[in-house]
């Protein structure tokens, strides 16, 4: 007989096990914040702008615009969110689903 241990989270899906360890809403943030970022950067891109001229069309500063910029820091607030979308000529959409 082998003495293997039973796993908890067998059979349970990905959000079960962040839930139970109690991390689910940090980690939903985090990835939406990198989703957000990612699209952020790919309009930058496409619109040639750099960090320094984005903060320009913000009227921020760029240390300011790297803190946008962490990923991890998930302290996004709807106004600066807003804000970047008008800076790039975009618009934010919002759901709960």
């Amino acid at each position: 007989m082998t003495n293997t241990k039973i796993n908890p989270h067998f059979g349970s899906n990905f959000e079960d096990f962040l839930a139970e360890e109690g991390i689910l809403e940090h980690c939903t943030a985090i990835a939406i914040k990198r989703i957000l970022l990612s699209q952020i950067l790919e309009e930058m891109k496409a619109q040639q702008l750099s960090k320094k001229a984005m903060a320009a069309k913000m009227n921020m500063s760029c240390a300011s615009l790297n803190r946008l910029f962490d990923a991890s820091d998930t302290s996004l607030t709807l106004t600066t969110l807003i804000s970047v979308a008008t800076a790039l000529g975009k618009k934010v959409h919002i759901s709960l689903v």
